[in-house]
């Protein structure tokens, strides 16, 4: 089942988690992706899309989310897996695998976006900007996003001349302009059109 943003959440009895991913758009590193099941007698203030929260509050609250939540699971799928399987498809196995190693079983996972998860060990539903409208994948939403961060500056440790500890990946002006200097690295996603002819021109020069 999806849920539009014109649509209400149903109400879900047992236990619920909420599934989300961080770096889609990247051209370099993992897909991130983080499973999580709230404790409804540990309420955790502030939660919202990771994206409209400062790096700072990110962090305090992925501390709080993994000390308060009744499970949590983060799962990274490589470049190399990326590229084999397609982002789409590795972003939704990750997140059903997050969800698989959850150490509580949930009765129900929302997942962030028009996508369910197939084969997966329960129902789940697809949230637009569920990010924003469902706690549990807003936990989820910053569990994922500060762990891709935290890879993306161990990745600018191994190439800093590639900038990632500004754009996390992203393609950015800089980081195409020297993307094309330099030639790819060997995390970044060879099936993403600019990676691809960045490494055409320069096995051309």
């Amino acid at each position: 089942m999806k849920i539009t943003l014109q649509d209400e959440l149903p109400v879900i009895s047992g236990l619920l988690a909420g599934a989300d991913e961080a770096g889609r758009g990247p051209l370099v590193g993992n897909v991130v992706a983080a499973a999580v099941i709230l404790d409804p007698d540990a309420v955790i203030d502030g939660l919202d899309d990771s994206k409209k929260l400062s790096e700072k509050k990110r962090q305090l609250l992925a501390e709080e989310i993994k000390q308060k939540a009744l499970a949590w699971s983060v799962v990274s799928i490589s470049p190399q897996q990326i590229d084999e399987m397609n982002i789409l498809q590795a972003s939704l196995y990750a997140m059903r695998t997050a969800a698989e190693n959850l150490k509580v079983r949930p009765d129900h996972i929302f997942v962030d976006g028009n996508k369910t998860l197939l084969d997966c060990f329960c129902d789940n539903t697809a949230v637009i900007k569920g990010d924003a409208r469902v706690a549990e994948i807003s936990a989820a939403s910053i569990l994922a996003k500060v762990e891709r961060d935290t890879q993306m500056l161990a990745l600018h440790e191994q190439y800093p001349e590639y900038g990632f500890d500004r754009h996390k990946g992203y393609p950015t002006k800089a980081h195409r302009e020297i993307l094309n200097q330099v030639g790819p690295c060997p995390e970044h996603r060879r099936s993403y059109a600019p990676v691809r002819d960045a490494l055409a021109n320069f096995l051309s020069v």
